[in-house]
């Protein structure tokens, strides 16, 4: 009887060990295919600004985002996943272009794009490495970050469709906030099993680190009197 005890108090630690391997593979993957996303990213966008191309319309911006992440979604189980997330990262980088071409064009315009470039990755280094570190389960915050950022896209398609600069301002505001919350959110569900499929999870960070970016520019743009 002793020696069964023994087994069964030993049964969920076994559990738990067997479980931190297969979290840690999820979480390594994600963070190297997250960079080489970013650095595609990166590389499409150096295209578009060299090029001088137009902004995208935000109807097509829209759909060629929504598209190519029901795509990634439906082939998330397959290597054909893979040139999903970089068709969808890849495209999102090609925005971004004359964005960033537009901050630049202004005056303080390079301190401007730096200092958001900047602010995006101690944002994320910082957020991230906490919950990596303390390993605390930030599941709770899933529910609030998914309905803030409903309200948030919907104020900030009406502010755009209604030209309200201020409205736009304070949506770019929230959007900081709750992209920060999605980071610990994110990581957490990766370190906790919630999340099992690192291109999934590498496409939710990417996403929000691309409107973090966004969101910085808007308000440093604003600060610095440029826009």
């Amino acid at each position: 009887m002793m020696q069964r005890n023994d087994l069964l108090a030993k049964a969920p630690i076994t559990l738990v060990a067997d479980e931190a391997p297969a979290t840690n593979k999820v979480l390594r993957n994600t963070y190297m295919l997250l960079s080489l996303t970013l650095l595609f990213s990166g590389l499409t966008a150096g295209v578009a600004m060299a090029t001088n191309a137009a902004p995208l319309h935000w109807l097509i911006t829209l759909g060629g985002y929504f598209g190519l992440l029901f795509v990634v979604t439906r082939l998330r189980n397959s290597v054909w996943g893979l040139a999903a997330v970089f068709a969808l990262t890849g495209f999102m980088g090609y925005t971004l272009g004359p964005i960033l071409n537009f901050y630049l064009s202004l005056p303080n315009g390079s301190q401007v794009v730096m200092t958001a470039l900047g602010g995006t990755g101690v944002i994320f280094l910082a957020l991230s490495g906490y919950a990596v570190v303390s390993r605390k389960d930030f599941s709770f915050m899933g529910g609030f970050l998914m309905v803030g950022i409903l309200v948030a896209f919907l104020a900030g398609l009406g502010g755009m469709l209604f030209n309200m600069p201020m409205l736009s301002l304070a949506v770019s505001g929230m959007f900081i906030l709750l992209m920060s919350g999605m980071i610990l959110w994110q990581t957490s569900e990766i370190i906790h099993g919630g999340e099992t499929n690192y291109i999934m999870a590498t496409v939710s960070l990417y996403i929000t680190l691309f409107n973090l970016l966004l969101s910085l520019l808007q308000i440093l743009g604003v600060m610095s009197g440029d826009d």
